[in-house]
């Protein structure tokens, strides 16, 4: 490691599964490398190989797959207080890995050498510089991760700054200070960074957690101030708050900064959005909508005024143009809209862009679409139900079946309900009557309808709902309030909404789900 050239070393499979609800099995771990490695993450930190035999499995398997540039690190602690380093059992581990670089941590602030280890602070310095020239002997590349470094230094100086002579004493190829408890300020890491590079000659890197939501700043920060390794997770996972996400520190770093990395071109920060979105996928998290760089809404645009000059010149509400970092520019539709964003909405979909000329239809499809919002309908998610919408208001909708009737069924059987719900579809000429069960009356009215149209289109089956949303729209109403219902559905990993409106939920519920089978049924013809 050297020059101006900043590495990235990803921690997702080790510090981001610890955090809550995050877990990937050995097959997940094993993609998400290949998915980084072609990405040019320079470290792909895999687990503790000490600590679980799913991290151990993981370093078996990883050999097998050819990397084309990343190096795979596995993670662990100095030795034991009261072991020699050649018979400790985590270092022992470390070197069964056998993985290129090995990552380990030390105690950087007195109160944990006190109160955790409850050893003397000489004792301390002695495990970190053992461990390090042990493992150096051994031909590893050495990356040191001075735990709660900040929170050392800010409470004994001269000592912190002790554990990483220890640490270049050792070998260390890289020092990284680590924020660990996620607490501190830029302007302290930036102070911190300028007393460290007083002492400590070796290379330095960061690894901030989140707990104040500051570790992107940290981490920037840090890199302005000397740094040459960010660590990071994908999305930000990781204990407590989180890790510093990766997603938003490499834009900042390679867009904003004009940082060159050792493996991630600006080509490569196309693929970021996906890369985002697979790692949620592995670990069955929705993302993010409000993610910067990569969520849905991070270049969302609703308001007339804001569209109306984000037509004239994107910079004007933009930092960055979306298709640099693999997103895409979206115009919302709601209440607050204007013409602006009608026409730039209609300007994108397929078959309709001719209209935007007619001024008048535009004006109509607003005033339409006010009054809907006015009725409880609410298009600013809906976009599938908006475009189904437009297109049947300037005759331009292809209905693919007529839903002639339904009937939901609700049976109290002893301890257990019995959900039930037949459906009569009409498609061209024919009829088609079915019923079907459910775990809910809009579960059975979905199955039922697919059921249906699946003799037609059988492709309706790749549908897959994926969330079900109920609002009250007016609930000074009582009983009688209308219902809001939002649906979201998956194919071919791209999701879309829909919404219905009712003072009957099952009939707003099949609004939705109708408009879906529709919207899907529009976009599969569309590809044929």
């Amino acid at each position: 490691m050297q020059g101006e050239v900043i590495y990235i070393y990803d921690t997702t499979m080790r510090d981001g599964r610890q955090g809550e609800s995050v877990d990937f099995s050995i097959n997940d771990m094993l993609l998400l490398t290949r998915v980084l490695d072609d990405f040019g993450v320079d470290y792909i930190e895999g687990g503790w190989p000490a600590s679980n035999p799913k991290d151990k499995t993981f370093f078996e398997e990883v050999r097998k797959i050819e990397l084309k540039h990343a190096k795979i690190a596995a993670f662990g602690s100095t030795r034991h207080a009261k072991n020699k380093v050649q018979e400790d059992m985590n270092i022992q581990e470390l070197i069964n890995a056998n993985t290129p670089v090995v990552t380990i941590f030390g105690k950087s602030w007195d109160l944990h050498v006190h109160k955790v280890f409850n050893i003397s602070l000489e004792k301390n310095l002695e495990m970190i510089y053992d461990s390090i020239a042990y493992l150096k002997d051994k031909g590893k590349e050495v990356i040191y991760d001075a735990e709660h470094f900040f929170d050392g230094f800010k409470d004994n100086p001269d000592y912190a700054l002790k554990t990483l002579e220890a640490a270049v004493r050792g070998g260390a190829d890289n020092i990284t200070l680590a924020d660990t408890n996620g607490g501190t300020l830029p302007s302290e890491v930036r102070e911190i960074m300028a007393k460290v590079r007083e002492v400590i000659k070796a290379p330095l890197g960061i690894h901030a957690h989140n707990d104040s939501e500051l570790a992107v700043a940290n981490s920037i920060e840090a890199v302005q101030n000397g740094a040459i390794l960010v660590q990071g997770t994908i999305n930000g996972f990781g204990e407590r708050c989180g890790n510093a996400n990766l997603i938003s520190i490499i834009p900042s770093l390679v867009l904003k900064m004009g940082k060159k990395l050792n493996g991630i071109t600006e080509e490569n920060l196309k693929k970021l959005r996906d890369i985002s979105v697979f790692v949620y996928d592995l670990a069955n998290l929705m993302p993010n909508e409000r993610q910067p760089f990569v969520g849905s809404s991070a270049f969302a645009h609703k308001g007339g005024v804001h569209v109306n000059a984000v037509q004239k010149d994107p910079r004007t509400y933009e930092h960055i143009p979306p298709e640099k970092v693999g997103n895409v520019r979206r115009i919302l539709i709601s209440e607050q809209s204007g013409k602006s964003n009608i026409v730039e909405k209609i300007k994108n979909m397929p078959g309709l862009a001719d209209l935007v000329s007619n001024e008048s239809l535009m004006k109509s499809v607003l005033n339409r679409i006010k009054e809907l919002e006015n009725e409880g309908y609410s298009f600013e998610s809906a976009e599938a139900s908006f475009d189904l919408l437009v297109r049947e208001l300037v005759g331009r909708k292809e209905e693919f079946f007529d839903c002639v009737s339904f009937t939901v069924n609700i049976i109290k059987n002893q301890n257990d309900f019995v959900n039930d719900a037949l459906v009569k579809v009409k498609v061209g000429n024919e009829i088609e009557i079915t019923a079907d069960e459910g775990d809910g009356p809009v579960n059975a009215l979905d199955k039922a309808l697919r059921k249906a149209l699946a003799k037609f289109f059988p492709k309706i089956s790749e549908l897959k709902l994926v969330d079900y949303k109920v609002r009250i729209i007016n609930p000074k109403e009582g009983s009688a309030a209308k219902i809001r219902v939002l649906t979201e559905f998956e194919y071919d990993h791209s999701t879309f909404m829909t919404i219905g409106v009712s003072e009957n939920i099952i009939d707003a519920s099949f609004q939705a789900i109708r408009d879906a089978f529709n919207y899907f049924l529009m976009k599969v013809s569309e590809k044929d």
